[in-house]
């Protein structure tokens, strides 16, 4: 009866250490595509910086059909 119990302890364990392993490399993954998406939006925040932010008027632009 003993052994039994603690077989079943051991499989138990040895499932949760599993799911353990699995969750860890989930936020790995997740971390690394968090800094990597911070790092575009900074990307893109300075590219919106550089540019001209003086008004356009719509008279200078032509309608698509001439």
């Amino acid at each position: 009866m003993m052994e039994a119990r603690v077989t079943e302890l051991e499989v138990k364990l040895a499932f949760a250490e599993d799911m353990l392993e699995t969750l860890n490399q989930t936020v790995f993954r997740q971390q690394e595509q968090i800094e990597r998406l911070e790092r575009e939006v900074r990307e893109l925040g300075n590219l919106l910086s550089s540019l001209p932010t003086e008004p356009r008027s719509l008279r200078d632009e032509l309608p698509p059909h001439y």
